[in-house]
């Protein structure tokens, strides 16, 4: 996946720096502050029930109901929205692969291939190359909708703000007087995030941080195999909880046999391997293919097909899980130019691979034909591999602030693998004045999130749309 930019990386360093800089006269960096509904701003609802048109009938109503919990749930599910707002507005040029959905809570602890805990971006459906603000824009008002939530000032809301955007400047300055092999080979390890920490956080706040690392520790796929699965007299299965878990004998019906539900599995496997490097392909081979079933995940994701995969190698005690998630076009294509992909898990694996320091050996992508004849896209990963996720509505606004701060600098990471930190950073400077634009973004579209949050009410409301739990 390439990543075209106006400033090439190969370019002497005081040009592209001038590049950068140079940007500010068509696109100031104080111009970023603004945030007004574009004209004929498409209606929300019609947004969403685009997508819903595509996912399974009888889960939208869970999705909507999700939606429904709170303005940041909300938020959570309305990438495609916001894609839809941000596509209009003046852009940089200054292109990177875009994590497409960076809210804060698409920043976790990972387990690397080594058995080390990382801080990084999780979640790649919407991965797709475009100007860089559009990421640093959704996690900036992520921060204000999270604040908002737990009944922050705003005092307190614009410092989460400026602490993340400030980080991320700053560290893309580091960037660019970095060599290249230097920024690829960067990582946020568990390590430098308690270095980072430890000079602004509190004996409470060291102590909250090690139980998270902890707890992360123990989010593993054999507690996610414990969890998820049930002895049978045909041995260990996934057991069912509909609609959240629904087997796979469950969702083809008893007019499908055995034989077809072998098959399918079969077809979903042998696509995938195809797509993993050799070695990873020979591990593979020493697990078998025992079950599967379908699994609502997330928010903005409920109503795409995801399957949990169960494999086991030596036992019915070792167990490989895996997750094929459907993926469709990103919710950013239609708004920037981009590499077209004849499958679009290859675009989300390939997106991933560039913006993380290390992936999961066991990512890849297929294509399956559906119950309902129609061709779908997936990308294949493990479920659940050392996971720590954040808990906004825990914080108080010091630890808010410390966790923008790390946010932050891990989106510059991110970014600076694929686009180019010197123009980048000579765009920011050294000056506060895109901390200051941003904060004014995140307040201004919070408030246009809000108005949207209670658009999908007042459909439920009136029948336009359903929405029901769990």
């Amino acid at each position: 996946m390439t990543v075209p930019s106006a400033a090439t990386v190969s370019s002497p360093l005081a040009d592209r720096a001038a590049f950068g800089r140079n940007v500010r006269t068509r696109v100031p960096r104080s111009s970023h502050g603004a945030f007004e509904p574009a004209s004929g701003r498409p209606d929300v609802i019609d947004i969403l029930e685009g997508q819903s048109a595509t996912r399974l009938p009888e889960l939208v109503p869970i999705r909507y109901g999700r939606m429904l919990e709170s303005p940041f749930r909300f938020y959570r599910g309305a990438a495609a929205v916001m894609a839809t707002d941000l596509g209009p507005l003046p852009d940089t040029g200054l292109r990177v692969q875009l994590c497409g959905d960076a809210h804060l809570l698409n920043f976790r602890l990972l387990a690397s291939p080594e058995r080390h805990l990382v801080f990084d971006i999780n979640d790649f459906d919407e991965t797709y190359p475009g100007p860089f603000e559009w990421d640093v824009k959704r996690l900036a008002a992520s921060f204000v909708i999270a604040a908002r939530a737990n009944g922050f000032p705003v005092g307190d809301q614009n410092a989460a703000v400026r602490t993340c955007v400030r980080a991320y400047r700053e560290r893309m300055r580091e960037f660019a007087g970095m060599r290249t092999l230097d920024i690829w080979y960067e990582q946020d390890d568990a390590d430098r995030m308690r270095a980072l920490l430890a000079s602004a956080m509190d004996k409470a706040g060291r102590r909250r941080t090690a139980e998270a690392t902890a707890r992360a520790r123990t989010r593993t796929s054999l507690q996610a195999f414990a969890q998820l699965t049930a002895r049978t007299p045909e041995g260990r299965r996934i057991a069912a909880d509909p609609p959240l878990i629904t087997p796979l004998r469950d969702v083809q019906g008893e007019a499908a046999g055995e034989e077809d539900e072998d098959r399918e599995l079969q077809t979903l496997l042998e696509g995938y391997a195809r797509t993993l490097p050799a070695d990873r392909k020979h591990l593979l081979r020493h697990f078998r293919l025992v079950d599967m079933a379908r699994k609502v995940v997330g928010v903005g994701s409920v109503g795409t097909r995801c399957w949990i995969v169960l494999l086991l190698g030596r036992d019915d005690d070792d167990p490989l899980l895996l997750q094929a998630k459907e993926a469709g076009e990103s919710v950013l294509a239609a708004h920037t130019e981009g590499e077209r992909y004849d499958n679009q898990g290859r675009r989300v694996v390939a997106g991933q691979r560039l913006i993380q320091t290390t992936s999961d050996i066991f990512l890849g992508w297929t294509h399956i034909v559906g119950f309902d004849g129609r061709d779908r896209d997936f990308y294949v990963r493990q479920l659940r591999d050392w996971k720590g996720i954040a808990r906004p509505d825990t914080m108080d606004p010091d630890l808010l602030n410390l966790f923008a701060q790390v946010c932050g600098a891990s989106l510059a990471r991110a970014h600076a693998r694929s686009g180019d930190p010197v123009a980048i950073a000579a765009y920011l400077g050294c000056g506060d004045r895109f901390d200051r634009a941003l904060s004014a973004f995140a307040q201004a579209y919070a408030d246009q999130n809000e108005r949207d949050f209670e658009a999908l009410g007042e459909a439920a409301r009136s029948g336009r749309i359903v929405a029901a739990g769990p």
